[in-house]
């Protein structure tokens, strides 16, 4: 049944919303009839305008009847309530779930998606239409400059994202940090791209190979065109980044043995934006690159994270001892389940 929920937000993404307040109301009405739409409103803790425009809605449906009396809940309206409950029950309490990983991550929110895509048979799709929902929901109208990281799990939200995000947007979208040396298909700049043409966007590109020195990527901030990306990336208000495991990202990255070894004896467990962390969210090694760094989410409006599977796990949760409060984590079961039984 979680499933075949997100099938359902992924055609309709307000579905779920409206369904719930529908119900929601339906029951309230059947709990206190008759009651005036005052009345209910202020049980409910909502406006009058919800409840007049949701009762309009279900009267004209035949599941409730007005009189002077007020309002009550007809012989079809029962029905509808009875049919429904299991399927409420069950959007509840993955509702629920959500709930306590965002309260247990100390994050604002979760979504969390069906499977396992670190599994055997386990995809990144699902994460990934999941994104693209939250964003077309939560990014502001008007003017954006998106942040992006790369890897595999940004390559895919790319590919899910469609040209109805930029509906009433104008958007930028910016490698939030230098990634030349990964595999081209999955560097911060390819993913940026993908975005921008998926959604008739625009884009900027970020041309830094990946390790550099201190001494060596200094002077580049200097330079005209790496300066002009830079500036953006700095001015961007939305961030959509993923969360690695630390020794899968070492050996991506092509690290030096010895490096490895340092990053064993201190218990790395995950790494997001060139910062290694153990598995209580202690940084216990950072490795210099142009762009944004985790400081400086905490002034962007909006900070996506998209990780799952049962085997990033410990990198997420650890990872989240160091995210903004305002968050938004898209995962899946795995790693949720593997999160909440800790």
């Amino acid at each position: 049944m979680h499933e075949d929920w997100q099938w359902v937000e992924a055609i309709m993404p307000q579905m779920v919303t409206k369904l719930t307040s529908r119900f929601r109301i339906l029951q309230g009405v059947a709990n206190l009839q008759p009651v005036g739409r005052r009345t209910l409103a202020t049980n409910l803790a909502c406006s009058e305008r919800t409840v007049r425009t949701t009762t309009d809605a279900l009267a004209s449906l035949g599941y409730i009847q007005m009189s002077v009396k007020g309002m009550q809940v007809t012989a079809a309206g029962q029905r509808v309530l009875q049919g429904l409950a299991p399927v409420m029950n069950d959007l509840a309490g993955r509702q629920q779930r959500e709930q306590t990983l965002a309260q247990q991550l100390d994050i604002a929110h979760c979504t969390i998606v069906p499977g396992d895509s670190t599994a055997a048979n386990g995809s990144l799709n699902a994460m990934a239409q999941a994104a693209n929902r939250v964003l077309t929901d939560e990014m502001p109208t008007g003017h954006s400059t998106v942040a992006v990281m790369g890897g595999h799990t940004l390559a895919a939200v790319a590919q899910a994202l469609t040209p109805a995000l930029s509906i009433n947007r104008q958007l930028l979208f910016v490698p939030a940090r230098g990634g030349v040396g990964e595999s081209p298909a999955i560097q911060a700049n390819t993913v940026a791209a993908e975005m921008a043409q998926q959604t008739n966007s625009d884009f900027r590109q970020l041309y830094v190979p990946e390790q550099l020195t201190t001494a060596t990527y200094k002077p580049l901030f200097a330079e005209p065109a790496i300066h002009e990306v830079l500036q953006l990336i700095g001015q961007s208000n939305v961030v959509i980044h993923g969360i690695g495991q630390a020794f899968a990202m070492a050996k991506r990255r092509k690290m030096a043995p010895h490096v490895i070894a340092d990053l064993a004896a201190a218990h790395a467990v995950g790494e997001a934006f060139g910062y290694f962390y153990d598995a209580e969210g202690h940084v216990v090694s950072k490795f210099p690159r142009i762009g944004l760094e985790i400081g400086d989410l905490a002034a962007k409006q909006l900070v996506i994270a998209v990780a799952g599977g049962a085997e990033k796990g410990t990198a997420i949760a650890a990872y989240m001892r160091l995210a903004p409060a305002q968050t938004w984590l898209i995962t899946d079961e795995g790693a949720a389940d593997f999160v909440l039984k800790k």
